[in-house]
């Protein structure tokens, strides 16, 4: 029986560590992808800001 709840518990930490792994993989993603969309007018906002501050 305890080698049971070991193995149980083992594979819980396993499948735990791919879980986060997707998630981790997916913020990426995400990330990614709003720096593609908004990366040219998020420049050209930051460029007139820090021309505006005299930066």
């Amino acid at each position: 029986m305890s080698n049971k709840l070991s193995t149980i518990i083992r594979n819980a930490k396993g499948a735990s560590a791919v879980e986060y792994a997707l998630i981790i993989a997916l913020i990426a993603a995400v990330i990614g992808v709003g720096i593609a969309a908004f990366g040219t007018s998020l420049n050209t906002f930051f460029t007139g800001l820090f021309a505006s501050l005299h930066l």
